[in-house]
């Protein structure tokens, strides 16, 4: 299996991709106020309140607890410590708290117990055990399940609608061991999520000719709103439903457009224009009933997160880790029922003198403020927009032209 993988990363590309590194902050030793107060409801949130809800009903939809996302998002745009704790009082009415699993997760059997929800307390438990066995070195840890495995987790990691990989890039933005732990929980509850894994496991499955190639994901985004082979009776409501029916129904015509993309040619240049093409999808994707899709925020917040990770990632795993992003938000694209990109609507955009203060001033204190995606959105837009040259102001424009016309 070594060899597989590392035959994905031939000598005839790229195999690394250098980003700017971004600004880390460590919560652990905060000393102002806004950031002891992140680091009391970020542990709060660790000790009382479960990773995955629902998971003991047969009919479970994936639900997330995702109040980090949004006290790190805020925390970021400037929110101060009553800030916080009204969106901590939002955001956690209602979720549930940790429950006892079936049975503990330990010993040589660990990985029998890989995808299942309700093993998400004893798996906490299990990478707590490890953090101590370490001597609470949350990196050795970190590295030992991501990387270094005959099957690693990074393999995996954009199960579950990307919710593991979302979690680690705010993790590893705050250096937030608690929230490490939680990362490695949701990776290890995900796996096999749509089998993912299987793809980045096998890289042969990225090697397949495919019938066309491009440095542009927006050309294939396009190919694919055109594509009949996703246009039947069985995908005729948008949602992650649809998802299990694209990898088993459809998974021929999904890698053919997955391996189109070229981006082992110049991955630095083509991973930065996948973020741009992340943006015009959330942005300026057609809407139903003027409201913005959850759904298509995964990719854009996915892709920040890949932005965040990378310079911890091992250079081998770079390319690996964009492709099963890409993989993964097509499938998401098609589980939506593939609507029309405009990102023409976005570079054209008249921002009428708005600023990053002003977006700021949105997220926190404007009619959406308490929406947890919408605040997360805005603070992935500015947080790609400041990590690359934005000479013309498209993240700025992007995330002016979502905050003006944000419905729900």
């Amino acid at each position: 299996m070594a060899g597989l993988i590392s035959s994905l990363f031939s000598s005839k590309s790229f195999t690394s991709i250098r980003v700017p590194s971004g600004k880390i902050y460590d919560v652990e030793d905060a000393v102002e106020k806004p950031a002891r107060s992140l680091k009391h409801f970020l542990k709060l949130n660790y000790a009382e309140h479960a990773l995955h809800a629902n998971t003991d009903s047969s009919d479970f939809v994936a639900s997330y607890n995702n109040i980090d996302h949004i006290l790190i998002s805020a925390f970021l745009f400037g929110a101060n410590e009553i800030d916080l704790s009204n969106f901590y009082e939002k955001e956690s009415n209602g979720l549930e708290p940790w429950k006892d699993s079936p049975g503990e997760v330990a010993g040589l059997d660990w990985k029998d117990y890989l995808g299942k929800k309700e093993y998400q307390r004893a798996f906490l438990d299990f990478f707590e055990d490890h953090l101590a066995d370490e001597s609470y070195d949350w990196k050795k840890v970190l590295h030992n399940f991501l990387f270094a495995r005959e099957e690693p987790f990074i393999n995996s990691i954009t199960g579950n609608l990307g919710q593991p990989l979302v979690h680690l890039g705010y993790a590893l933005k705050m250096t937030s061991r608690a929230m490490v732990m939680e990362a490695l929980t949701l990776v290890a509850t995900s796996y096999n999520d749509n089998n993912i894994n299987k793809y980045s496991d096998d890289p042969s499955y990225f090697q397949t000719e495919p019938s066309y190639k491009t440095t542009s994901i927006l050309e294939i985004l396009d190919k694919v709103r055109a594509d009949k082979t996703f246009t039947n009776n069985s995908l005729a409501i948008p949602g992650e439903h649809n998802l299990e029916t694209i990898f088993r129904n459809h998974e021929a015509a999904l890698l053919d457009h997955c391996n189109a993309w070229k981006i082992s040619t110049d991955p630095l240049t083509h991973f930065r224009e996948s973020q741009a093409a992340a943006a015009a999808l959330f942005v300026s994707a057609a809407q139903s009933e003027n409201k913005h899709d959850l759904n298509l925020l995964r990719p854009l917040a996915m892709s920040h997160a890949i932005l965040v990770i990378l310079p911890s990632v091992p250079d081998k795993f770079h390319i690996g880790l964009v492709r099963q992003w890409w993989l993964t938000t097509l499938a998401i694209y098609i589980a939506q029922l593939r609507p029309e990109i405009n990102q023409n609507s976005i570079t054209a955009y008249d921002i009428q003198g708005k600023d990053w203060s002003w977006v700021a001033k949105q997220a926190l204190r404007g009619p959406h403020a308490t929406n947890a995606r919408f605040v997360e959105g805005l603070h992935a837009l500015k947080e790609i927009g400041e990590t690359w040259t934005d000479s013309e102001n498209y993240y700025l424009k992007a995330a002016v032209k979502f905050a003006d016309e944000f419905k729900g």
